[in-house]
């Protein structure tokens, strides 16, 4: 059974085979030959057409010869372009360590006290004798001291008794207390006006007295020894020895800085 089948089907194939072959084709054009690359073609110009009429000039055209086509370059025949070498990946250059900045030391400050000077004119003159090297200077006095530490605050004896007795009722009548009236001796009829150990005490008491308008005067007693002037200053460009020489002082204390800001 099967092998009368497969009979049927290869017969019916002849058939359509032959029936193939007798149908009438129309004939391909024949496909242009692809150029070679590389190499040029020929293409022919087409012929003139015939003159209009007879007489007219026809201008001779001159066959053209073939035109070359352009010349394609074949992949193969074409030069290998010259690569151009990528940039070379720029190598991170190591971190250089930088040396730390040498911190600029702060200049020392030195602080004295140059003297003694026998008044605040030498003293000032010794300032400006110094110049911008005396920073932050203080002209400074120094009261002078008594050998029995003994000052007293007095009006001066009066022409008589009475006098004097009303020069104590005025001084009374004023506000003022511890006063005595002297009886006896070379300040008879003065007004003793009160006696200290400091003079800065006695000079408290003469100015109060001055200012209610008495005449009272301050008197020191034993060896007193006069004022003299310091002058304090700091500087960051000298040492007190070379202030103390520019200076013409004598001599020369240290003294804390911060007793000069």
């Amino acid at each position: 059974m099967l092998s009368r089948f497969l009979i049927v089907i290869l017969v019916i194939l002849n058939v359509g085979v032959a029936l193939w072959w007798m149908v009438p084709r129309a004939d391909t054009a024949a496909a242009p030959a692809k150029p070679e690359l590389g190499v040029a073609t020929l293409e022919l110009m087409p012929s003139p057409a015939a003159p209009a009429a007879a007489g007219d000039a026809v201008p001779a055209v001159t066959p053209a010869a073939a035109v070359a086509a352009p010349a394609v370059a074949r992949p193969e025949d074409a030069e290998p372009a010259a690569s151009t070498p990528a940039p070379a990946a720029a190598t991170p250059k190591p971190t250089e360590a930088v040396p730390p900045v040498a911190a600029t030391p702060k200049p020392v400050e030195h602080c004295a006290s140059l003297g003694p000077f026998t008044d605040a004119a030498k003293a000032q003159a010794a300032q400006a004798a110094l110049g911008a090297d005396a920073q932050r200077p203080r002209v400074r006095e120094v009261p002078g001291k008594s050998g029995s530490g003994s000052y007293r605050v007095f009006i001066p004896p009066a022409a008589s008794r009475e006098e004097a007795q009303a020069t104590a009722k005025r001084i009374v009548e004023a506000g003022f207390s511890d006063y005595f009236v002297v009886s006896q001796g070379e300040e008879a009829n003065a007004v003793a006006l009160g006696q200290y150990r400091n003079r800065e005490g006695a000079e408290r008491r003469l100015a109060t007295l001055v200012a209610a308008g008495f005449p009272a005067r301050l008197a020191g007693g034993g060896n007193e020894t006069p004022p003299t002037w310091w002058l304090d200053v700091a500087s960051s460009s000298a040492s007190p020895a070379t202030l103390m020489q520019r200076a013409g002082a004598a001599q020369q204390q240290s003294l804390d800085c911060a007793r000069l800001r």
